[in-house]
């Protein structure tokens, strides 16, 4: 706190001008900081301004950004599934074509020939079926061949631990605390045998199919390969539901990681921006009392020449 000191009549050191220009100093000091903040809109511009408030603005902001990381990995996980989901839907139907296909075929009614005709344009579908399996592709990794394993970082626990969800389409067993998809099964409709995870089901048999050799259209395999197709049908929608499920929870938790962001942005706004109405009347205030320092300072230069007038 300033302490008055007039200085009575000595001239050598003039202790009110000193007072004034302590005063001065002081309030420009005061204007600096309030023209910093209003021009960078920051309340802490650097550690000295509020030490406590500095270090927790900056943890908050640390958290902050490792939460739009999980935002934009929530997102790409979200990518993957919506991707696999509609390869699966378009194998669906390609499945429950070619099922059509055979259940004509078992009809005693049809001949040879017809019966060809229904496998071959069956097998035209199968090949259809393993360029979708060929083309579904995220980041370079294919997504239904047998060989897909993926995990994405979706959030971090009170001490900033991992906590990842993860999508597996391979037959594996993932850890009991990863949220997974475990798909036994492969798509290759041309180079596997056990096609969606029903043994001995090859849908590249349905070319060879010839008038001396039927084979899965035969009437001694056509009812294994009705139930062989069923069974692969109900396994393709089985994993392409629980990747919906999949879906639903990443979706809330991209709902709640952007409501987190959210309130962390407004916690460290309250800790480490400046309001500007504040700060702009402490400015005012703060030039007022230049002006009027100055003006002090003005007039405590003038006070020695009051003494001169003793050697007149």
């Amino acid at each position: 706190m300033p302490t008055v000191f007039s200085g009575d009549s000595r001239i050598r050191t003039n202790i009110p001008a000193l007072n004034a220009y302590n005063a001065l100093i002081s309030t420009n000091n005061d204007i600096a900081l309030r023209q910093l903040r209003l021009s960078t809109g920051k309340r802490i511009n650097s550690a000295a301004d509020d030490v406590a408030g500095y270090i927790t603005s900056r943890s908050l902001q640390a958290r902050n950004d490792s939460l739009n990381s999980a935002v934009n990995a929530v997102g790409e996980a979200k990518n993957v599934t919506s991707i696999t989901q509609d390869a699966l839907d378009n194998i669906n139907s390609l499945l429950t074509k070619i099922k059509e296909n055979a259940s004509t075929a078992a009809s005693g009614a049809l001949g040879t020939d017809e019966k060809i005709a229904l496998a071959k344009a069956s097998y035209q579908l199968t090949q259809q079926i393993q360029f979708i399996v060929g083309s579904t592709v995220f980041g370079g990794n294919q997504l239904i061949d047998g060989t897909f394993s993926g995990e994405w970082t979706v959030g971090y626990n009170a001490a900033n631990s991992l906590l990842t969800v993860e999508i597996d389409l391979k037959n594996t067993q993932t850890a009991a605390d990863k949220f997974n998809v475990s798909a036994p099964f492969d798509l290759n409709a041309m180079s596997v045998s056990n096609f969606a995870g029903v043994t001995g089901l090859s849908l590249a048999s349905l070319n060879e199919v010839t008038t001396t050799d039927l084979g899965v259209f035969s009437y001694t395999q056509i009812a294994v390969t009705l139930t062989s197709l069923a069974s692969a049908l109900n396994n393709v929608n089985k994993v392409a539901s629980y990747l919906g499920g999949i879906e639903n929870r990443l979706t809330s938790q991209e709902s709640l990681l952007n409501s987190q962001v959210t309130n962390y942005k407004a916690a460290i706004s309250r800790i480490e921006d400046t309001d500007v109405a504040t700060e702009q009347m402490n400015l005012v205030k703060s030039q007022f009392l230049q002006q009027a320092s100055l003006v002090s300072l003005a007039q405590a230069n003038q006070n020695p020449q009051a003494f001169l007038k003793l050697f007149q």
